[in-house]
Protein backbone atom coordinates (compact mmCIF):
# COMPACT_ATOMS: atom_id res chain seq x y z
CA UNK A 1 0.00 0.00 0.00
CA UNK A 2 0.98 3.55 -0.21
CA UNK A 3 1.36 5.53 2.93
CA UNK A 4 2.71 9.26 3.83
CA UNK A 5 4.88 8.63 6.63
CA UNK A 6 8.28 10.14 8.20
CA UNK A 7 11.39 8.76 9.94
CA UNK A 8 12.19 11.36 12.07
CA UNK A 9 11.00 14.34 13.76
CA UNK A 10 11.20 17.94 11.84
CA UNK A 11 9.50 20.06 9.42
CA UNK A 12 6.87 18.56 6.99
CA UNK A 13 9.03 18.41 4.53
CA UNK A 14 10.15 15.09 6.37
CA UNK A 15 6.95 13.41 5.50
CA UNK A 16 7.23 11.57 1.96
CA UNK A 17 4.67 9.12 -0.08
CA UNK A 18 6.04 5.66 0.37
CA UNK A 19 5.13 2.18 -0.25
CA UNK A 20 5.07 -0.21 2.44
CA UNK A 21 3.66 -3.70 3.43
CA UNK A 22 0.17 -3.76 3.78
CA UNK A 23 -1.06 -4.14 7.70
CA UNK A 24 -2.49 -7.36 8.50
CA UNK A 25 -5.23 -8.07 10.90
CA UNK A 26 -5.26 -10.24 14.47
CA UNK A 27 -8.31 -11.62 15.77
CA UNK A 28 -10.57 -8.85 17.26
CA UNK A 29 -9.20 -6.34 14.80
CA UNK A 30 -10.38 -5.20 11.17
CA UNK A 31 -8.70 -3.94 8.14
CA UNK A 32 -10.48 -0.54 6.44
CA UNK A 33 -9.26 0.58 3.21
CA UNK A 34 -9.08 4.38 3.97
CA UNK A 35 -11.66 6.58 1.53
CA UNK A 36 -10.78 9.88 3.64
CA UNK A 37 -8.60 10.83 6.96
CA UNK A 38 -8.98 14.03 8.49
CA UNK A 39 -6.49 16.01 10.15
CA UNK A 40 -5.63 16.86 13.36
CA UNK A 41 -3.47 19.13 15.74
CA UNK A 42 -2.38 15.82 16.88
CA UNK A 43 -0.18 15.17 13.52
CA UNK A 44 1.78 18.10 13.98
CA UNK A 45 2.70 17.52 17.63
CA UNK A 46 3.51 13.93 17.08
CA UNK A 47 5.95 15.35 13.76
CA UNK A 48 7.68 17.89 15.53
CA UNK A 49 8.43 16.31 18.74
CA UNK A 50 6.51 15.68 22.34
CA UNK A 51 8.58 16.31 25.40
CA UNK A 52 8.34 12.89 27.38
CA UNK A 53 6.70 11.09 24.11
CA UNK A 54 8.56 8.76 22.36
CA UNK A 55 6.30 7.56 19.15
CA UNK A 56 7.67 4.80 16.94
CA UNK A 57 9.31 5.47 13.31
CA UNK A 58 8.61 5.19 10.26
CA UNK A 59 5.57 6.65 11.39
CA UNK A 60 2.17 7.12 10.03
CA UNK A 61 -0.02 9.64 11.60
CA UNK A 62 -3.90 9.86 11.26
CA UNK A 63 -6.70 9.51 13.97
CA UNK A 64 -10.12 11.00 11.91
CA UNK A 65 -10.91 7.67 9.53
CA UNK A 66 -13.27 6.83 7.01
CA UNK A 67 -13.63 3.80 4.53
CA UNK A 68 -14.81 0.39 4.16
CA UNK A 69 -14.12 -2.87 5.96
CA UNK A 70 -11.51 -5.24 3.71
CA UNK A 71 -11.36 -8.08 6.44
CA UNK A 72 -12.53 -8.91 9.79
CA UNK A 73 -10.80 -12.27 11.18
CA UNK A 74 -13.12 -12.61 14.00
CA UNK A 75 -16.42 -12.22 11.68
CA UNK A 76 -17.20 -9.09 13.59
CA UNK A 77 -17.81 -6.34 10.42
CA UNK A 78 -18.29 -7.82 7.00
CA UNK A 79 -16.26 -6.62 4.36
CA UNK A 80 -17.63 -3.90 2.55
CA UNK A 81 -19.41 -2.34 4.96
CA UNK A 82 -19.06 1.21 5.36
CA UNK A 83 -17.79 2.66 8.34
CA UNK A 84 -16.34 5.27 10.51
CA UNK A 85 -13.32 4.89 13.40
CA UNK A 86 -13.25 6.10 17.21
CA UNK A 87 -10.00 7.44 17.75
CA UNK A 88 -9.31 6.69 20.70
CA UNK A 89 -7.75 3.31 21.71
CA UNK A 90 -8.26 1.33 25.44
CA UNK A 91 -7.92 -1.59 26.77
CA UNK A 92 -11.17 -2.54 27.36
CA UNK A 93 -10.35 -4.80 30.72
CA UNK A 94 -9.34 -2.28 33.04
CA UNK A 95 -12.24 -0.63 35.54
CA UNK A 96 -12.28 2.60 33.77
CA UNK A 97 -13.01 1.36 30.55
CA UNK A 98 -15.49 -1.39 31.95
CA UNK A 99 -17.19 1.43 33.95
CA UNK A 100 -17.34 3.53 30.08
CA UNK A 101 -14.75 5.67 31.17
CA UNK A 102 -12.05 4.19 28.78
CA UNK A 103 -11.04 7.87 27.65
CA UNK A 104 -9.22 7.13 31.37
CA UNK A 105 -7.76 3.84 30.55
CA UNK A 106 -3.96 3.91 31.90
CA UNK A 107 -3.37 2.36 28.24
CA UNK A 108 -5.80 5.05 26.36
CA UNK A 109 -3.84 5.98 23.39
CA UNK A 110 -5.10 7.74 20.05
CA UNK A 111 -5.09 6.06 16.50
CA UNK A 112 -2.30 7.49 14.34
CA UNK A 113 -0.25 7.53 17.83
CA UNK A 114 1.93 4.79 18.87
CA UNK A 115 0.04 3.16 16.32
CA UNK A 116 0.10 3.42 12.53
CA UNK A 117 -2.73 5.77 11.26
CA UNK A 118 -4.97 6.87 8.52
CA UNK A 119 -2.27 8.94 5.92
CA UNK A 120 -2.69 5.38 4.05
CA UNK A 121 -4.54 3.36 1.92
CA UNK A 122 -4.96 0.86 4.23
CA UNK A 123 -5.49 0.56 8.55
CA UNK A 124 -6.11 -1.86 11.41
CA UNK A 125 -7.94 -0.86 14.29
CA UNK A 126 -9.59 -2.95 16.96
CA UNK A 127 -13.06 -4.44 15.71
CA UNK A 128 -14.52 -2.36 18.90
CA UNK A 129 -13.57 1.22 17.47
CA UNK A 130 -15.33 0.44 13.73
CA UNK A 131 -18.85 2.51 13.76
CA UNK A 132 -20.69 1.54 10.63
CA UNK A 133 -22.29 4.65 8.75
CA UNK A 134 -25.42 4.99 6.47
CA UNK A 135 -24.81 5.18 2.95
CA UNK A 136 -26.30 8.32 2.70
CA UNK A 137 -23.30 9.73 4.77
CA UNK A 138 -20.11 10.80 2.78
CA UNK A 139 -16.91 9.55 3.57
CA UNK A 140 -15.28 12.77 4.02
CA UNK A 141 -17.97 13.96 6.25
CA UNK A 142 -17.71 10.87 8.27
CA UNK A 143 -14.06 11.21 8.33
CA UNK A 144 -14.13 14.52 9.73
CA UNK A 145 -16.66 13.92 13.05
CA UNK A 146 -14.86 11.79 14.94
CA UNK A 147 -12.07 13.30 16.94
CA UNK A 148 -13.77 16.95 16.84
CA UNK A 149 -17.07 16.03 17.80
CA UNK A 150 -16.37 13.69 20.44
CA UNK A 151 -13.71 16.00 22.05
CA UNK A 152 -16.54 18.93 21.75
CA UNK A 153 -19.61 16.35 23.11
CA UNK A 154 -17.43 15.67 25.82
CA UNK A 155 -16.37 19.03 26.79
CA UNK A 156 -19.92 20.57 26.87
CA UNK A 157 -22.61 17.61 27.35
CA UNK A 158 -20.46 15.67 30.16
CA UNK A 159 -17.94 18.11 31.57
CA UNK A 160 -19.87 21.22 31.45
CA UNK A 161 -22.93 19.60 31.32
CA UNK A 162 -24.41 22.70 29.27
CA UNK A 163 -28.39 23.50 29.69
CA UNK A 164 -31.22 24.94 28.12
CA UNK A 165 -31.33 28.77 27.79
CA UNK A 166 -27.33 29.33 28.89
CA UNK A 167 -24.86 31.32 26.95
CA UNK A 168 -21.46 29.51 26.14
CA UNK A 169 -18.59 31.14 24.09
CA UNK A 170 -16.56 29.35 21.82
CA UNK A 171 -12.67 30.23 21.61
CA UNK A 172 -11.65 29.94 17.50
CA UNK A 173 -15.05 28.66 16.32
CA UNK A 174 -13.61 28.06 12.88
CA UNK A 175 -11.25 25.57 13.99
CA UNK A 176 -12.07 21.75 14.05
CA UNK A 177 -13.65 22.00 17.58
CA UNK A 178 -14.70 25.20 17.33
CA UNK A 179 -17.08 24.08 14.61
CA UNK A 180 -18.08 21.33 16.09
CA UNK A 181 -18.55 22.99 19.86
CA UNK A 182 -20.94 25.72 18.31
CA UNK A 183 -23.19 23.13 16.51
CA UNK A 184 -23.34 21.36 19.72
CA UNK A 185 -23.91 23.92 22.03
CA UNK A 186 -26.71 24.81 19.77
CA UNK A 187 -28.46 21.35 19.84
CA UNK A 188 -28.99 21.57 23.28
CA UNK A 189 -30.40 24.42 23.65
CA UNK A 190 -27.79 27.33 24.64
CA UNK A 191 -26.99 30.48 23.12
CA UNK A 192 -23.35 30.99 21.25
CA UNK A 193 -21.39 33.40 20.97
CA UNK A 194 -17.80 32.74 19.29
CA UNK A 195 -14.65 34.06 17.88
CA UNK A 196 -12.58 33.77 14.70
CA UNK A 197 -9.83 35.90 13.40
CA UNK A 198 -10.81 37.00 9.70
CA UNK A 199 -14.06 38.97 8.46
CA UNK A 200 -14.65 35.28 6.35
CA UNK A 201 -14.35 33.11 9.49
CA UNK A 202 -16.77 35.15 11.22
CA UNK A 203 -19.57 34.94 8.71
CA UNK A 204 -18.78 31.19 8.95
CA UNK A 205 -19.30 31.55 12.86
CA UNK A 206 -22.65 32.90 12.23
CA UNK A 207 -23.58 30.50 9.59
CA UNK A 208 -23.08 27.64 12.19
CA UNK A 209 -25.07 29.15 14.72
CA UNK A 210 -23.47 31.40 16.28
CA UNK A 211 -25.54 34.55 17.80
CA UNK A 212 -22.50 36.89 18.08
CA UNK A 213 -19.08 36.66 16.50
CA UNK A 214 -16.17 38.39 17.95
CA UNK A 215 -12.81 39.21 15.97
CA UNK A 216 -10.53 37.81 18.71
CA UNK A 217 -7.48 39.68 17.18
CA UNK A 218 -8.97 43.25 16.77
CA UNK A 219 -11.49 43.23 19.61
CA UNK A 220 -11.13 42.43 23.42
CA UNK A 221 -12.95 39.43 23.85
CA UNK A 222 -14.01 39.98 27.84
CA UNK A 223 -15.22 43.42 26.79
CA UNK A 224 -17.14 42.08 24.31
CA UNK A 225 -18.46 39.37 25.60
CA UNK A 226 -19.75 41.61 28.83
CA UNK A 227 -20.98 43.78 26.75
CA UNK A 228 -23.15 41.77 24.54
CA UNK A 229 -24.61 39.56 28.24
CA UNK A 230 -25.66 43.05 30.07
CA UNK A 231 -22.37 42.78 32.11
CA UNK A 232 -23.40 39.33 33.04
CA UNK A 233 -20.42 37.00 31.62
CA UNK A 234 -21.21 33.59 29.97
CA UNK A 235 -22.22 30.23 31.38
CA UNK A 236 -19.48 27.86 29.68
CA UNK A 237 -16.26 29.08 27.98
CA UNK A 238 -14.72 26.03 25.49
CA UNK A 239 -11.68 26.95 25.71
CA UNK A 240 -8.88 24.86 23.34
CA UNK A 241 -5.90 27.58 22.51
CA UNK A 242 -4.35 28.19 25.56
CA UNK A 243 -2.11 30.39 26.22
CA UNK A 244 -3.01 33.21 24.00
CA UNK A 245 -6.42 33.59 25.21
CA UNK A 246 -6.97 31.93 28.35
CA UNK A 247 -7.06 35.28 30.53
CA UNK A 248 -9.67 36.61 28.33
CA UNK A 249 -11.30 33.09 28.75
CA UNK A 250 -11.19 33.44 32.29
CA UNK A 251 -12.63 37.00 32.41
CA UNK A 252 -15.90 36.15 30.49
CA UNK A 253 -16.99 33.63 32.98
CA UNK A 254 -20.10 34.83 34.68
CA UNK A 255 -20.52 34.01 38.39
CA UNK A 256 -21.13 30.12 39.02
CA UNK A 257 -19.74 29.97 35.00
CA UNK A 258 -17.42 26.82 33.99
CA UNK A 259 -14.16 27.18 31.84
CA UNK A 260 -13.70 23.60 29.99
CA UNK A 261 -10.50 23.16 28.10
CA UNK A 262 -8.89 20.57 26.03
CA UNK A 263 -5.84 21.80 24.43
CA UNK A 264 -3.34 24.03 24.33
CA UNK A 265 -2.14 25.19 20.72
CA UNK A 266 -0.67 28.26 21.81
CA UNK A 267 1.28 27.74 24.36
CA UNK A 268 0.73 25.54 28.21
CA UNK A 269 1.40 28.15 30.66
CA UNK A 270 -1.42 30.06 32.06
CA UNK A 271 -2.24 31.80 35.35
CA UNK A 272 -5.15 32.77 37.10
CA UNK A 273 -6.35 35.34 40.25
CA UNK A 274 -7.22 32.63 42.92
CA UNK A 275 -9.38 35.62 44.29
CA UNK A 276 -11.00 35.83 41.16
CA UNK A 277 -11.93 31.95 40.96
CA UNK A 278 -13.17 31.44 44.48
CA UNK A 279 -15.33 34.72 44.95
CA UNK A 280 -16.90 34.08 41.48
CA UNK A 281 -17.24 30.35 42.53
CA UNK A 282 -15.70 29.49 38.83
CA UNK A 283 -15.16 25.54 37.73
CA UNK A 284 -12.11 25.05 35.90
CA UNK A 285 -12.71 21.51 33.95
CA UNK A 286 -10.18 19.80 32.27
CA UNK A 287 -11.28 16.75 29.21
CA UNK A 288 -9.97 14.87 26.69
CA UNK A 289 -11.17 13.05 23.65
CA UNK A 290 -14.52 11.20 24.85
CA UNK A 291 -15.78 7.27 24.99
CA UNK A 292 -16.69 5.11 22.73
CA UNK A 293 -20.20 5.46 24.15
CA UNK A 294 -20.32 9.23 23.76
CA UNK A 295 -19.51 9.00 19.76
CA UNK A 296 -22.59 6.67 19.56
CA UNK A 297 -24.71 8.98 21.21
CA UNK A 298 -23.23 11.79 19.36
CA UNK A 299 -23.35 9.83 15.72
CA UNK A 300 -27.08 9.51 15.48
CA UNK A 301 -27.30 13.29 15.20
CA UNK A 302 -24.65 13.36 12.80
CA UNK A 303 -26.76 10.64 10.64
CA UNK A 304 -29.83 12.76 11.06
CA UNK A 305 -28.35 15.74 9.35
CA UNK A 306 -28.18 17.87 13.00
CA UNK A 307 -24.71 17.77 12.99
CA UNK A 308 -22.63 18.81 9.86
CA UNK A 309 -18.89 18.58 9.69
CA UNK A 310 -17.25 21.77 8.40
CA UNK A 311 -14.42 20.84 5.31
CA UNK A 312 -12.19 23.35 4.45
CA UNK A 313 -10.18 21.38 1.83
CA UNK A 314 -9.72 17.55 0.52
CA UNK A 315 -5.75 17.08 -0.66
CA UNK A 316 -4.22 13.63 -2.33
CA UNK A 317 -2.64 11.45 0.01
CA UNK A 318 0.73 12.65 -2.18
CA UNK A 319 0.23 16.14 -0.45
CA UNK A 320 -0.01 15.14 3.30
CA UNK A 321 2.95 17.63 4.05
CA UNK A 322 1.24 20.65 2.35
CA UNK A 323 -1.82 19.68 4.34
CA UNK A 324 0.03 20.16 7.46
CA UNK A 325 1.96 23.10 6.41
CA UNK A 326 -2.01 24.51 5.89
CA UNK A 327 -3.09 23.22 9.09
CA UNK A 328 0.79 24.57 11.37
CA UNK A 329 -0.41 28.26 9.41
CA UNK A 330 -3.51 28.82 10.36
CA UNK A 331 -5.25 28.68 6.92
CA UNK A 332 -7.82 26.07 7.27
CA UNK A 333 -11.67 26.25 8.13
CA UNK A 334 -13.25 23.24 9.77
CA UNK A 335 -11.81 20.00 9.03
CA UNK A 336 -8.81 19.24 6.31
CA UNK A 337 -8.67 16.20 4.62
CA UNK A 338 -6.73 13.59 3.04
CA UNK A 339 -8.01 10.86 0.37
CA UNK A 340 -5.60 8.54 -0.68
Amino acid sequence: MRAARFHGHGGPEVIALETVPDPSPRPGQVLVRVRACALNHLDLWQRRGLERVTIPFPHISGADVAGEVVEAPGGEWAPGTRVMLQPGLSCGRCAACLDGRDNQCRHYDVLGSQSDGGYAELVVVPAANVVPIPDHVGFREAAAFPLTFLTAWHMLVTRARVRTGETVLVIAGTSGVGQAAIQLARLHGARVIATAGSAAKLETVRALGAEHAIHHHDQDVAAEVRRLTGKRGVDVVVEHVGQATWTASVRALAAGGRLVTCGNTTGWEAAIDLRFLFSRQLSLLGSYMGTKGELLQAAPFFFAGRLTPLVDAVLPLADAAEAQRRLEAGQVTGKLLLAP
